[in-house]
């Protein structure tokens, strides 16, 4: 998980995924949606399919990329956990009830 986290936290891998998501596209139609260099698309594409966030695949000369869906699935998780502890908390605050600390001492 923490290499998938690593591989989203700069915004262009991000939309990157965004881009392939839905569907496949090949290394050249992700590079076209970007003002960098095609070495620097492929960088990023690098690091998303070492962390297991895309899935490449070749048609003749062509490589095409696409989400991996389960690639996601431990930090969707991660972020699930926190969003539910975030939501309990705020419910014990607008609740009035006392946090962990306050009961604990």
């Amino acid at each position: 998980m923490d290499e998938a986290l690593r591989a989203i936290a700069e915004p262009r891998r991000r939309a990157i995924l965004r881009l392939v998501a839905r569907d496949e596209l090949a290394a050249g139609e992700i590079a076209a949606a970007f003002d960098v260099s095609r070495p620097a698309i492929s960088q990023h594409l690098t690091v998303l399919k070492q962390a297991g966030l895309l899935t490449e695949r070749r048609d003749g000369t062509r490589r095409l990329y696409r989400a991996r869906p389960e690639g996601l699935a431990a930090v969707r998780a991660m972020l699930d956990e926190l969003w539910a502890s975030s939501l309990d908390v705020a419910r014990r605050l607008a609740e009035g009830e006392p946090g962990r600390e306050a009961r604990a001492g």
